[in-house]
């Protein structure tokens, strides 16, 4: 008992480490969704108008719609290439907990792409005409905000492992229970940007988290393990 107790958080560790340098080593999965933040900040500008006034009203739209749809963007990626290569039938196999490893997974995931846009929200914040008092709860809520969403997504990525539109299909999916996120973090952030106490929100997303953190990746492991069977 205490060899597994040992052995658990290690294995846990080398799958977060190997989900690490797997993406440094490519690039684009941490850099795509962060652009994609970016350029669609970038849009609303052009379309609506360059009037701080007018930006500033619906900052907080714009910030927290691009962050959930940056957050589908990596999603896909999340156990797909785990299953091509066989490393996610070997995590099955490897006789750990499988919900504990798939945290690592997720854990890896949000730190690739969550905290990303957590650094990228004051920028886009800036640029639709923000104020730099309304930063600790933007960054905090986005931080919590994409964590939920991780691992939200990670259940969706499970499920769709065996379709062939696995992305349409994961989208149909994490929209509906992602809308809670969307609408606790954009009420948040337009709080703070408003100069009023933003505690409400921010401690249901916390809530959330929790929630999510706790039940998802084992749901998670029972659904890598049907769509390996």
């Amino acid at each position: 008992m205490s060899g597994l107790t040992t052995s658990l958080p290690r294995a846990a560790w080398l799958v977060l480490a190997r989900d690490m340098r797997l993406a440094f080593r490519r690039w684009e999965q941490v850099t795509h969704p962060v652009v994609f933040f970016l350029m669609i900040a970038s849009l609303f500008p052009l379309a609506l108008s360059p009037e701080p006034s007018q930006l500033r009203n619906i900052a907080a739209c714009v910030v927290w719609v691009g962050a959930l749809l940056s957050s589908l963007l990596a999603l896909e990626s999340l156990y797909r290439a785990d299953q091509d290569d066989g490393t996610l039938e070997q995590l099955t196999l490897s006789g750990q907990p499988l919900a504990v490893l798939l945290f690592a997974k997720t854990l890896a995931h949000w730190l690739l792409s969550g905290i990303p846009l957590v650094v990228a929200a004051p920028f886009v914040a800036i640029s639709m005409g923000a104020t730099g008092e309304a930063f600790g709860v933007l960054m905090t809520s986005v931080a919590l905000g994409t964590g939920v969403l991780s691992f939200i997504g990670s259940v969706g990525a499970a499920l769709t492992l065996g379709s062939r539109r696995g992305s349409v299909l994961l989208s149909l999916l994490v929209l509906p229970l992602a809308l809670p996120v969307l609408i606790f973090g954009a009420r948040a952030t337009d709080l703070a940007m408003r100069g009023e106490p933003a505690a409400g929100p921010l401690w249901l997303l916390a809530a959330l988290l929790i929630l999510t953190v706790t039940l998802a990746p084992w749901a998670s492991a029972a659904a890598v393990r049907i769509s390996l069977e």
